[in-house]
């Protein structure tokens, strides 16, 4: 089991009180295994997925992630999980300005320390990219920056593959490539596959769906 995640609660504090965001939510996923998160805005998907990336710790509840329990883990810590077992894919993309294409890809994966040239190469090849190496962000469209941050997330080999409305930006057709070419990778890595989105149509298109609605799994 890649995640197991149990009774997790979280709430935030607001000019009117504590406002609870999660209320005991509980999920598993195993390895080679696609998971949608869906639900209506505001229902706790982000909040979920960022508890289970190590970005935020949960007010109760315990978070297994390859065997390691990552509740109450200090920020160094998670920020080695983050590292070492975790690839992120967000719906801003978050590239680096100043870096090219081809860095852009590597990064990740050298900061984590397995630089693979051959598979960044690979990656750039499957996610139609490998004309491109040498382009900023600026001069890519949204398909192609959203394929970038893909590779950059893929490029340590991760355990763990968490999408956070990956496709928000781009439209249906390019979205359907995008996930496809996700779902190609993540299957020839073996990694696991969490992927928040508000998109039925998409979500069909996983292994598993799970939803949720006012901080609990309907």
């Amino acid at each position: 089991m890649l995640i197991d995640a149990q009774d997790l609660t979280k709430s935030f504090a607001t000019g009117d009180g504590m406002l609870p965001v999660l209320s005991g939510v509980s999920l598993t996923l195993a390895a080679g295994e696609t998971l949608a998160l869906t639900g209506e805005s505001g229902s706790g998907k982000s909040t979920l997925l960022h508890l289970l990336a190590a970005l935020d710790a949960p007010d109760s509840g315990s978070i297994r992630l390859a065997e390691t329990e990552i509740t109450g883990l200090g920020d160094r810590d998670r920020a080695a999980i983050r590292r070492e077992k975790i690839g992120l894919v967000f719906q801003q993309f978050n590239l680096i300005p100043s870096l090219n294409t081809a860095a852009n890809i590597a990064f990740q994966a050298r900061l984590a320390g397995r630089h693979d040239p051959d598979w960044c190469a690979t990656l750039a090849r499957r996610l139609g990219l490998a004309d491109m190496l040498d382009r900023y962000p600026e001069q890519l469209s949204g398909g192609q920056q959203q394929r970038v941050a893909i590779g950059r997330a893929l490029a340590p080999r991760p355990a763990v593959l968490l999408a956070d409305e990956p496709t928000g930006n781009l439209d249906e057709a390019t979205a359907d490539d995008v996930l496809a070419l996700v779902l190609d990778l993540v299957a020839e890595t073996g990694a696991g596959l969490l992927m928040v989105t508000h998109s039925t149509r998409l979500a069909t298109r996983l292994s598993r769906q799970l939803r949720l609605s006012k901080g609990r799994v309907a």
